[in-house]
C-alpha cells in the first residue's frame, strides 16, 4: 500500500493555541478533547492529522479489534478477558479515525455483522468507528452539521471511555477511550449548547494577517507537494522532539501536584465567568496538569492555570446576570395617563419649546424611561422624543441589517411534510437523507420507502434456517425495514412588534426595525412563511396575515408607525389568537413567535396593573409546547434597566435577547436546544 505523507506538524505557521490545546489532549486524554472552530483554509484539519504522527507508539494485544491495552485488566474488551496470559502484545501507531460526515448509527456505533449472521445463523457484532478510534483519535470535521444522535453516541462515549450497543438484537459493549477533535465553520450553524459543553476545551483560530507568514505558508505548501518524502524528513528532527517531550509529559502526569489555594483560585474563575455546573472546574484542574507536565513541572502554577482556562471557559462562560435595579419597577402607568411634563428634571429653554409645540391634550406614552435624576441629561433628550412621538404619529427609517445567528426548533419524533432550510425534522415524503431505519408500520401493505441494508441485517441471522428455493435471500413480512428520514423544512415566523411611543426614543425603532428586517431576510434564505402584527395605542393589530412573501413584509415593516401607548397584553392576547388559528390548520406545525419590546406595559385589558396581566398572558401562552418564542429586548444600556421584558421571556419559558444578541458571531444559536 502506498503510504500517505501529511503535512509535519512543526511545518504549521502560527495557531500556536490550536497546536497546545491538541497536545494537551495527547497528554491528558481525560480533558474530554478539543472543539477547534474557524474559517476555511486555517490548518484544522491539517494539524489534527499531523498530531498522530507526533503520538508515541502504543502498546496493544494482538489480534484485538479494540486495539486493548494488555496492562490495564479493567479496559479489556469482553473478547481479550477470556484470553490466556501471558498476552501476545505489539506496538502500534495511534491512528486519526476520520468520521465520514453522512455516517449512520451502525457505522458510528457497531452492528449486526450481516456475513456472519448469513453463514453461522447468529447476530454477531461488527465494530465500527468508536472500536476503531479506541486508543487513538476520533476526528469528526464539521461536526456543527451531524446529526444530533449522532454526535450524542460520540460525546456519551467520550465521556465514559465504554461505547454501549443495545440494538438489533445485539447488547454488547467495549472500551472506547480517544482524544475526541472537533472542528466546525461557525458561518455554517452552531452546536447546541449541550454538545459544546462535552468538549473539554475550545479554541478560536483565524487566517494569518503578516503577509511575510503567508508568504512562507505557501513556500512550505509548495514545497510540500514537490516532495512529501523529503519534505518530512526536513522537519523529522523537529517532530520528535515533541514526541519525546509528549511522551515524558505523559509519564510526569500522575506526579503533577496541584495545591490547595490553586483549586479555590479554579472554582473563583468558574464562578466569576457564570458557568453552568462543575464541568469547567475538573476540565481546567486536568489541563493544567497536563500544561504543568508538558513544561516539565511537577507543581501548577497559577500561569498554567490562567492559559489553560481561556480554552476551557470560551465556549460556557455566560453573561451574568445583571443586579436588580435599586427599585421596583415602578407602577408608572397610571402617572402616565396625567402629569407627563411635571416629571421632567430640567427646566432647559429646548424642552420648554417642546411643550408649547405639543397640543394641551397630548399626554406621555412610556415614561419608563424617564427615572433618575442621575441619568439626567441623556432622560431629557428621551423624554423629548417620547413627548413627540406621543403626540403624533411617527414612522422611522429601518436601522442597520445584519446576519442572524442560527435560529431553529429542537428536533423531535413527529413526522411531517413540506420543504424549506430551517429546521430539521422527520420527513414522511420519500425524500431527505436516511438516518436510521424502524420496523414496517405502514398498515395494509409494505412500505414504499424500504430499507435494505437493516431489512437484510433483520434477515440475516434466520437464512440458515428458511427454504430459500433458489433467491439468495429469503425474505418475511416481519424482516422489511423502512427508512427514516430527515431534511429541512422552513417555519412559521410570527413577528410581534412593540409600536409604542417610547419604541421612539434613542433609535429604537430604527434599531429594532433593521433587527427585524435582518430576520425577514434569514426567514427568506430559509423559505419561511412570515406574519406580523403589531400593538400601540390601545390595541394590537394585525399588519400582515400569513404569507410567503417576504417583500410584503418588508415593505410593510418600512412603513409602520410609532406612537400612542402600550398595550403589551393586547399584542400577546393577539398574538396566541393567530397562533391558535395556525395550528388548527397545521396541527404539526412548529411556530416560532418574536416578541419585540421593551415589555414596559400600561394598558391593561382587565382589571390587573398592566405589567402583571401581561406577564400572566405570557405564563398562560408559555403552557403550549408546540410554540417556540423568543423575547428580543429594545430596552437600552444606560439607562436604569427594568429588565421587564426578561421576566416576560422567563414566564413565556421564551429565549431571551438583546439585539446585538441576534448577530451571527455571537456564541450560541437560539431555541435549538434550549
Amino acid at each position: 500500500m502506498k503510504h500517505i505523507y501529511t503535512f509535519p506538524f512543526t511545518a504549521i505557521i502560527g495557531q500556536e493555541s490550536m497546536k497546545l490545546c491538541l497536545i494537551l489532549n495527547a497528554i491528558n486524554q481525560r480533558i474530554g478533547g478539543v472543539l477547534i472552530r474557524g474559517e476555511k483554509g486555517t490548518a484544522k484539519s491539517t494539524s489534527v492529522r499531523a498530531l498522530s504522527d507526533l503520538l508515541p507508539e502504543i502498546r496493544v494485544i494482538d489480534g484485538c479489534s479494540y486495539s486493548c491495552n494488555p496492562d490495564k485488566y479493567e479496559d479489556l474488551c469482553k473478547n481479550c478477558i477470556n484470553l490466556p496470559r501471558p498476552f501476545k502484545v505489539k506496538n502500534k501507531q495511534q491512528k486519526v479515525i476520520t468520521l465520514p460526515l453522512n455516517a449512520t448509527e451502525d457505522r458510528v456505533a457497531g452492528g449486526i455483522d450481516f456475513n456472519k449472521a448469513v453463514k453461522i445463523g447468529k447476530r454477531m457484532f461488527k465494530p465500527g468507528v468508536l472500536a476503531d478510534a479506541n486508543r487513538g483519535i476520533l476526528y469528526v470535521d464539521e461536526v456543527n452539521l451531524l446529526d444530533d444522535h449522532i454526535v450524542d453516541i460520540i460525546l456519551d462515549a467520550a465521556a465514559s471511555g465504554e461505547n454501549l450497543i443495545e440494538r438489533e438484537g445485539i447488547s454488547f459493549h467495549h472500551p472506547s477511550r480517544f482524544i475526541l477533535v472537533g472542528t466546525m465553520n461557525p458561518e455554517e450553524g452552531d452546536l447546541r449548547p449541550q454538545l459544546l459543553d462535552r468538549f473539554g476545551l475550545c479554541v478560536e483560530v483565524i487566517s494569518e494577517k503578516d503577509p511575510e507568514a503567508r508568504i512562507s505558508m505557501m513556500e512550505l505548501r509548495e514545497d510540500f507537494d514537490k516532495s512529501p518524502v523529503e519534505f518530512n524528513d526536513r522537519f523529522a528532527a523537529e517532530n520528535n522532539k515533541i514526541t519525546q517531550r509528549i511522551e515524558s509529559a505523559q509519564k510526569m502526569l500522575p506526579k503533577v501536584h496541584l495545591p490547595k489555594s490553586l483549586r479555590l483560585l479554579i472554582s473563583e474563575i468558574c464562578t466569576t465567568n457564570n458557568v453552568a455546573g462543575h464541568r469547567a472546574d475538573l476540565i481546567i484542574e486536568q489541563a493544567a496538569r497536563a500544561h504543568a507536565a508538558w513544561f516539565q513541572r511537577l507543581e501548577v502554577s497559577v500561569e498554567d492555570i490562567q492559559k489553560v482556562s481561556q480554552f476551557v471557559l470560551l465556549h460556557r462562560k455566560r453573561e451574568a446576570s445583571p443586579p436588580p435595579p435599586t427599585e421596583p419597577p415602578p407602577e408608572m402607568v397610571d402617572q402616565d395617563q396625567d402629569n407627563s411634563q411635571t416629571e421632567d428634571q430640567n427646566e432647559s429653554q429646548q424642552q420648554e419649546n417642546q411643550k408649547e409645540q405639543q397640543p394641551a391634550s397630548s399626554s406621555s406614552d412610556d415614561q419608563t424611561d424617564e427615572i433618575q435624576p442621575s441619568e439626567q441629561e441623556s432622560n431629557e433628550q428621551e423624554s423629548q422624543t417620547n413627548q413627540k412621538n406621543n403626540a403624533l404619529e411617527e414612522i422611522f427609517d429601518v436601522g442597520e441589517t445584519f446576519k442572524v445567528k442560527k435560529i431553529s426548533t429542537p428536533k423531535d419524533r413527529i413526522f411531517r411534510r413540506g420543504s424549506g432550510r430551517r429546521s430539521r425534522t422527520r420527513i414522511s415524503q420519500k425524500q431527505g437523507r436516511y438516518v436510521k431505519s424502524t420496523c414496517n408500520n405502514t398498515k395494509n401493505g409494505i412500505s414504499p420507502d424500504i430499507a435494505l441494508d437493516a431489512t437484510l441485517r433483520a434477515a440475516a441471522p434466520y437464512q440458515i434456517h428458511r427454504e430459500r428455493n433458489g433467491l439468495a435471500v429469503s425474505l418475511k413480512p416481519e424482516d422489511i425495514q423502512e427508512k427514516i428520514r430527515e431534511k429541512r423544512i422552513g417555519n412559521f415566523l410570527l413577528f410581534v412588534v412593540d409600536a409604542s411611543g417610547s419604541m421612539g426614543a434613542r433609535g429604537r425603532m430604527a434599531a429594532s426595525k433593521g433587527a427585524i428586517m435582518s430576520l425577514l431576510l434569514d426567514a427568506y434564505q430559509k423559505r419561511d412563511k412570515v406574519a406580523m402584527l403589531s400593538f400601540r395605542k390601545e390595541d394590537a393589530f394585525v399588519n400582515l396575515p400569513p404569507t410567503s412573501s417576504i417583500e410584503l413584509a418588508a415593505n410593510l415593516l418600512k412603513e409602520m408607525p410609532v406612537g400612542g401607548r402600550t398595550p403589551l397584553s393586547a399584542g400577546l392576547a393577539r398574538c396566541y389568537e393567530m397562533i391558535r388559528n395556525y395550528l388548527l390548520k397545521e396541527p404539526a406545525g412548529r411556530p416560532i413567535v418574536l416578541i419585540i419590546t421593551d415589555g414596559k406595559s400600561n394598558v391593561a385589558i382587565g382589571n390587573q396593573k398592566p405589567i402583571d396581566e401581561a406577564l400572566l398572558f405570557a405564563k398562560r401562552m408559555g403552557a403550549d409546547e408546540r410554540i417556540q418564542y423568543i423575547v428580543i429586548d429594545t430596552e437600552q444600556e444606560g439607562l436604569v434597566q427594568f429588565k421587564i421584558a426578561e421576566k416576560l421571556a422567563i414566564a413565556a419559558g421564551a429565549a431571551y435577547l438583546k439585539i446585538d444578541d441576534l448577530k451571527a458571531e455571537t456564541l450560541l444559536s437560539v431555541i435549538k436546544g434550549t
